[in-house]
This record gives structure tokens, sequence and C-alpha cells, in this order.
């Protein structure tokens, strides 16, 4: 019998290598998405109280005097990211649980990249900000006030619901996928090779050479501390033997769509705020 097999579909080898590259560029689009909301929030935050920085394309760097800053504007300021990430994670779960879960497309996996990136900004943003009693940290610093031991144990109870939450999203990240050839349980180990090692450290160098000479330790932790919430993901996909797609799913085929505009939002993000500019 001849092979009817159509020459111009994929092999197993390409469909991997078609995942991570769409996986990637999902990872950094759903990045600057949620950064930028974050970022955007907290300028907005920081003109209310009349702050002064300057606001570059990794950070931003506040020139006030200590004995400006109030408890009201520490916690308002450093706080109004992470509770915009809190509603936004929610909602980009919600919609790829309730509406899109079970239909065909990339938009699915775009929701739930943005809701474990939401999840780092808050829960991993804690413990990357404790590190360097920065950002973040000085949240849960001045609404307690009583001292850094306290301070650490919040951190280190964020870094480990992060974790409890990896652990939780194994069944959505599979129903995220359409392939056949990725959701088969033995080919598991390259699946997550794929979607979720490529996109963590490709797209985090992606996203460090996009922004420099400006890329900061700050953000290298904070894109660190995602780490947290792949590992129990990853060790969860490989233990699951959940292998289910969804009806009507196409080919698989590279994203072009999705990679001009990951492109153009990371050369976009750069040329807005290069140089810096001031705030306040």
């Amino acid at each position: 019998m001849p092979d009817m097999t159509d020459s111009r579909s994929p092999t197993d080898s390409q469909k991997f290598l078609i995942a991570a590259l769409n996986s990637t560029v999902i990872y950094v689009l759903a990045y600057y998405i949620v950064w930028g909301l974050h970022q955007g929030a907290k300028v907005a935050m920081s003109k209310r109280y009349l702050l002064q920085g300057n606001w570059d394309p990794s950070r931003i760097i506040f020139t006030v005097a200590d004995r400006e800053w109030s408890q009201h504007s520490v916690i308002a300021t450093y706080g109004i990211g992470p509770m915009v990430c809190l509603v936004v994670g929610f909602g980009a779960f919600w919609w790829y649980w309730k509406r899109e879960r079970a239909r065909p497309g990339l938009f699915k996996l775009l929701l739930l990249w943005i809701a474990f990136h939401a999840c780092n900004s808050i829960l991993g943003s804690l413990l990357a900000d404790s590190l360097r009693q920065e950002g973040f940290w000085y949240v849960p610093d001045w609404i307690m006030r009583v001292g850094n031991g306290a301070d650490t144990a919040v951190a280190l109870l964020g870094g480990i619901v992060q974790l409890g939450v990896g652990r939780l999203a194994t069944v959505p990240f599979l129903q995220a996928h359409d392939s056949h050839t990725l959701m088969q349980f033995k080919n598991r180990r390259r699946m997550v090779l794929s979607t979720l090692m490529a996109p963590w450290v490709l797209g985090g160098i992606f996203i460090a050479l996009a922004k420099q000479p400006y890329f900061s330790i700050h953000e290298f932790l904070h894109l660190l501390m995602m780490g947290l919430l792949l590992f129990p993901l990853i060790l969860g996909c490989i233990s699951d033997s959940f292998d289910l797609t969804v009806q009507g799913a196409q080919p698989s085929h590279v994203a072009w769509g999705l990679v001009l505009v990951a492109v153009v939002a990371a050369a976009a993000w750069w040329w807005a705020l290069s140089p810096p500019i001031a705030i306040g």
C-alpha cells in the first residue's frame, strides 16, 4: 500500500519544536501583558501620591527621600500592582476554565500563561523581593511592622503557596494543549521540555536581551521565581496520565501572528521607556 500521509504534515520531532516556539512566544506575550499592567498600575498610584522616579524597560526606581514616604503611600504604591495581577489572574483563569478549555486553538494557552504570570507577580515576587528587601516586600513589612523574621516567614509562605499552585495546575495545563502527539503519555517528558522548560528558559533569555541595557536583578529574580510554579507543574504533568484533547484541533503549525505580536510588544516596550521616563 502506498503511503497516503500528507508529506506536508510535520513529523513528531517538528511538532515538539513547533510547540516549543509557540509556547515560548505565548510565555513572552503573556509576560509583557502582566508586567505592563503591574507597572502601569504602580505608576498610576505613585502619581496620586506625587512620588517622583524613573521608569525604564525593566523597573521603576523612585527618587523619593525616605522621610517623604508614608505608610499609606508605601502600601498603596507597592501593593497596587499585585492587586491588579490578582484580579487579572483570576479573570484569565476563569475565562480559560469556563469559556476556552474545550475549544481548539492557542488562545486558551495564552490565558493560562497570563494566570501563571499573574500568580508569580504576587507570590513569586513576594519571595524574590524579600531577598533584596525591595518592591512588594515593603507591603507586609509596613503592614506588620514586627521585624524581618515575620517578613521572611510571609515571603516563604508565598513561595510554598506558589509550589502548591503549580501542582494544582497540572490538569488545567494539560487540557490547554490540542496535539495528540504531545498529549500521549509516552511523550510526556518531551512535552514538558517543549511547553514548560523551553518557554521559561528561552522566554527569559529573550526578555533579558530585549530589555538591555536596562535588565535588572530585580526582574531577573522575578523571572527566576516562576520556577517555583513550573517545577511542581512539570512533575505533575510527568506523572498524570490525563491525555484527552479537544475535538476539531488543527494540525500543528507555527503561530506567526503571535510571533509578530510578541516581537512588536517587546520592541514597543523598549522604545516607549528608553531612555527612562520621569514620573511624578
